[in-house]
C-alpha cells in the first residue's frame, strides 16, 4: 500500500521523502487538515478533484456513485473541518464485509434461504457513510429499513413496530432511548440483536438494553475515514480488524502507550485503502490496548473500551489557576444511575447547563447540580456554576447523533 501511494500520489512522494524504507512508526503523522488541504495531490486517481466531489456532495439526494465508479461520503465536521472520503468497487466491498463480519460475530448470518430484517436507526442524510452502508446493502437477503434518529420518536416507535427488525442497528444514544420506549410498552420488537455504534456505549445503557431486549448489545467501533476498527464477539470482547488496519494508541507526543492504559489518540492505517489513502491516519478517539486473549479464540488482538474523543472533554478554569481538561466520567458518574431518559451537558460562556429528560419518576435538579459541581471541586476544578434542568428533548446534531457533551459556540 505504501508503495502504491509513493507511485500515485505527489503528496506522499513529497510527505514520505527520505522515509521510503522507514518503518511505519517512523512516518509523519496524517492530520484531517493536511489530508484536505492536499486532497487533489493525495488521492491516487488524477482525474478526481475535492471541488468536483464537494459539487456531487450537495447535489446527493439518494444513492449514486460519483462519476458511476466512486462511492462518496463526508464526515459532519463535528471535530472541525469536514472529511471527504471516496472508495472504488473492490474497496467498498471491503467497507461492507468490514461490517458484515460485525454483523456475522452478534449472530446475524447472510443465509440464502432465509431473509434477515434490519433496521437501522441512524442517519438518512445520504452522503452519511451509514446511510450509503444501508442503501448498498438492502436487497431480498438483507431488506433494510432506515429511520431518521432526528425524526419524531413515536414515528420511529411505530415503524419499528411495523418492521419488527431481527437485528437492530442504532446510535449507543438512540439505543438507550428505543429501551426506555419498550419496556414502557410502546415499542414491542424482538431483536436477536441490537448493534451499537458511533457513540460511546456507556455501561448503564449497555444494562438497560440488556434489561429492555433481552439481549446484550454488541458495540461496534468504526468510522467514515476507515469503516469497520473492532466489533464485539459472542463474548462482548473487542476484536480489532487486524487484517484490515494497523492501529496505533498513542499519547500525544504519538508514543506507544501500554496495555491499560487509554490513548490519546490513534494512529490509523487503512491497507486496503487505495484512492484515498490512510498512512497513520490521526483520529482523536480514545482506546486503549489489551493484553488480555479472549475465549472464542479467534486471534485478532483485543482492545479496551472505548473513551471517547478528546472533544468530549471540558476544559475549566484549575484551582490555582490555568485550565483542566475535565473526563467526561465525572458526568457519567452522576447522571448514569438516574432514573432519566437522556441527559447532556452544555458549556456555556457563564457554566454548565445539565439538561435531563425525566423518566417515569423525577429527579432533584438542584441535587443533581450540586453533585456534579462537587465532582468538578474533587477534579481540581475552580469553582463554576453548574445548572441542571428538566427538558422534552436533548439538542441532536444534524445526523441525530446526541453528543453527551456540547461545547457551545
Amino acid at each position: 500500500m505504501r508503495r502504491f501511494a509513493l507511485e500515485r500520489s505527489p503528496f506522499y512522494r513529497r510527505f514520505h521523502a527520505g522515509y521510503e524504507s522507514r518503518p511505519l512508526a517512523e512516518l509523519p503523522v496524517l492530520t484531517k487538515a493536511q489530508l484536505m488541504e492536499s486532497f487533489d495531490e493525495l488521492v491516487t486517481d488524477r482525474d478526481v478533484r475535492l471541488a468536483d466531489l464537494r459539487e456531487f456532495l450537495a447535489s446527493l439526494t439518494g444513492y449514486k456513485l460519483f462519476r458511476d465508479r466512486f462511492w462518496v461520503a463526508r464526515t459532519s465536521g463535528s471535530t472541525g473541518n469536514p472529511g471527504v472520503f471516496l472508495w472504488n468497487r473492490a474497496e467498498w466491498t471491503t467497507v461492507i464485509a468490514s461490517y458484515a463480519r460485525a454483523q456475522e460475530w452478534a449472530g446475524i448470518e447472510a443465509r440464502l434461504l432465509r431473509r434477515t430484517r434490519i433496521g437501522v436507526v441512524s442517519s438518512r442524510t445520504p452522503w452519511h457513510q451509514s446511510a450509503l452502508v444501508g442503501m448498498s446493502v438492502d436487497s431480498p437477503m438483507f431488506p433494510v429499513r432506515r429511520f431518521d434518529a432526528t425524526a419524531p420518536l413515536a414515528e420511529t416507535v411505530a415503524g419499528l413496530n411495523d418492521w419488527q427488525p431481527e437485528n437492530l442497528i442504532c446510535y449507543a444514544s438512540m439505543g438507550r432511548v428505543l429501551a426506555e420506549e419498550q419496556v414502557a410498552g410502546r415499542l414491542r420488537i424482538k431483536p436477536r440483536a441490537v448493534m451499537c455504534s458511533s457513540e460511546v456505549l456507556t455501561e448503564e445503557s449497555r444494562r438497560r438494553i440488556h434489561q429492555a431486549f433481552g439481549t446484550e448489545p454488541f458495540d461496534v467501533y468504526a468510522a467514515t475515514e476507515t469503516a469497520g476498527v473492532a466489533a464485539e464477539c459472542e463474548r462482548h470482547n473487542k476484536h480489532l480488524f487486524e487484517d484490515l488496519l494497523i492501529v496505533e494508541m498513542v499519547d500525544d507526543r504519538n508514543r506507544p502507550v501500554p496495555p491499560g492504559e487509554i490513548a490519546a489518540k490513534l494512529l490509523v492505517t487503512v491497507l486496503f485503502s487505495r484512492t484515498q489513502p490512510l498512512i497513520r491516519y490521526e483520529m482523536s478517539d480514545r482506546l486503549g490496548p489489551s493484553a488480555a486473549t479472549c475465549p472464542c479464540g479467534r486471534t485478532f488482538a483485543l482492545a479496551g473500551s472505548v473513551d471517547g474523543r478528546m472533544e468530549d472533554f471540558l476544559t475549566l478554569p484549575r484551582q490555582g489557576g490555568g485550565t483542566i481538561p475535565i473526563h467526561p466520567n465525572v458526568f457519567h458518574g452522576v447522571l448514569e444511575p438516574l432514573p432519566i431518559r437522556q441527559w447532556q451537558v452544555q458549556q456555556a460562556a457563564d457554566g454548565i447547563d445539565v439538561l435531563i429528560v425525566q423518566g417515569k419518576s423525577g429527579v432533584d435538579a438542584a441535587a443533581v447540580a450540586a453533585a456534579i459541581a462537587r465532582g468538578l471541586t474533587v477534579t481540581g476544578a475552580a469553582p463554576i456554576e453548574v445548572r441542571a434542568r428538566p427538558v422534552d428533548k436533548v439538542t441532536q446534531t444534524t445526523l441525530g447523533k446526541t453528543p453527551l457533551i456540547m461545547r457551545l459556540r
